[in-house]
């Protein structure tokens, strides 16, 4: 995939979206010292090539009854069972993140479960019937940090910007 062509103004917008995905347009387009309408459209433009996924509410798991995270290596029984496998995985709510690796193990995902009990059941219930051969658990204490990818040093936008100026 080809890497998107960004302008200084793409870089900024992005930085802001990445500190808080509810900032407003306006705050946005005063920051940038651009009218709003460019801001919408530049935002609009960076969602249609594909650089922006979309935004999410992040919910605290333990403050709903998720105490326990954890990450699950597994092995699929039958390669030809592999996208029978993703199938079974996007049905079950419990599965947050779900990747192809490289390695030990075939799909790697990140799950939460109300507690242990919860968790033994998802796997012996749900993993093992859709032909998960056999399962790696490494339960996480707890997350100490979780950040979106660097989208620009703000140093590199301030250089850009006076080279351009001179």
């Amino acid at each position: 995939m080809a890497i998107a062509k960004l302008d200084n103004l793409d870089l900024k917008i992005l930085k802001m979206l990445s500190l808080n995905a509810r900032k407003p347009y306006l705050e946005i387009s005063r920051a940038c010292n651009v009218s709003g309408a460019a801001i919408h459209q530049r935002i609009q433009k960076l969602y249609n090539i594909g650089v922006i996924n979309g935004s999410m509410t992040l919910i605290n798991p333990e403050m709903v009854g998720y105490d326990t995270c954890a990450f699950v290596g597994l092995y699929v029984s039958d390669p030809s069972k592999f996208n029978d496998v993703i199938e079974g995985l996007k049905s079950i709510p419990e599965v947050v993140e779900c990747y192809y690796t490289t390695g030990k193990y075939d799909i790697f995902i990140k799950l939460y479960a109300h507690n242990n009990e919860h968790m033994l059941t998802s796997i012996l219930d749900k993993f093992l019937k859709m032909g998960v051969a056999r399962s790696e658990t490494l339960i996480s204490f707890k997350e100490l940090f979780k950040r979106q990818i660097p989208v620009c040093d703000e140093d590199v936008l301030i250089e850009e910007e006076n080279a351009a100026e001179q």
